[in-house]
């Protein structure tokens, strides 16, 4: 999938190494086509990190697509420059008149807080809101996947004893659903976390249906019935070295943190681990985007 992207947004340059077609707005112009308008609403703290990760994914099938990035208004990120926010991003204020495609809502590490006491949250549920009506299918990763479940469909997240952190594998519930289609029966996804949610109150929802399950992570996929909506409570998005990084960054933080499980080779933390869910990654974003997007929205939004 070409996607365009702004001229000078530093992942352009890393995404043309890695082969991955980037397309300039002349470009894109002049092709006749009509291009899948994406919104990114990005609350992780190195954004820069996370637009990479996701544009990767975006730019893997024959779709064009247009990339828009959104931030808080009501919260300033301070681990992005100003700079790089006021060049590449927007707020609600300015996209809440348009329609898009699909809608990202990316993680946020604030799980301890409870929903109502996130500096944004107002301006998340506003956005939330708007998407029933502007977006055509909203994918929530992680936190953004506890968000939805609790402001759409009353289910509250829970604090574990410890962090769950480590890549585990899953089990699907159903292989005939469309998002999960080519997936393998059993497969490994990463997460990173300390809250999760029920298993137990999703299935009691008849709004919502769940599509992979871990012994050791929780619920993992979830699809509301009318399939607007996907929820992931992992990061499938993450690089082979994210993990380690968070878990660095912790240590260094003095942080009483336990190792990622199923992650470094035989627990050997300078040995280099391994991408294990690369491919099922980009089977999830490709099904979302072609079943759950293209499929689905409309020629013409008017």
């Amino acid at each position: 999938m070409p996607i365009n992207i702004p001229e000078h947004l530093p992942a352009r340059e890393v995404l043309k190494e890695e082969k991955i077609f980037v397309m300039d707005e002349g470009r894109a112009s002049s092709q006749d086509i009509r291009p899948l308008n994406i919104l990114i609403l990005n609350l992780m703290p190195e954004k820069e990190k996370t637009e990479l990760q996701l544009l990767r994914l975006l730019g893997n099938t024959p779709l064009q697509v247009n990339i828009t990035f959104l931030n808080t208004a009501s919260y300033e990120s301070k681990n992005v420059s100003k700079n790089h926010l006021d060049s590449f991003y927007t707020t609600f204020e300015y996209v809440k008149n348009r329609r898009f495609d699909g809608l990202i809502i990316t993680g946020a590490p604030i799980e301890h807080l409870e929903f109502e006491d996130v500096l944004y949250w107002d301006e998340l549920k506003e956005i939330m809101d708007w998407s029933k009506t502007n977006v055509t299918s909203v994918l929530h990763i992680c936190w953004g996947a506890q968000a939805a479940l609790y402001h759409h469909f009353g289910l509250n997240k829970f604090k574990l004893s410890k962090k769950l952190s480590g890549v585990f594998q899953h089990t699907l519930t159903d292989p005939t659903i469309r998002l999960v289609r080519g997936f393998n029966d059993v497969f490994e996804a990463p997460h990173s976390r300390y809250t999760s949610v029920s298993i137990d109150e999703i299935e009691q929802n008849d709004d919502l249906k769940l599509l992979a399950v871990s012994d050791d992570a929780g619920a993992f996929i979830i699809l509301s019935k009318d399939e607007k909506h996907i929820m992931i409570t992992g990061h499938l998005e993450y690089d082979a070295c994210t993990l380690g990084e968070e878990y660095e960054r912790d240590l260094k933080k003095g942080i009483d943190i336990e190792m990622p499980q199923n992650y470094f080779p035989n627990n050997d933390t300078t040995k280099q681990p391994l991408n294990t869910w690369r491919s099922h990654t980009h089977l999830l974003f490709s099904n979302w985007l072609n079943y759950y997007v293209y499929q689905e929205t409309p020629y013409e939004w008017e």
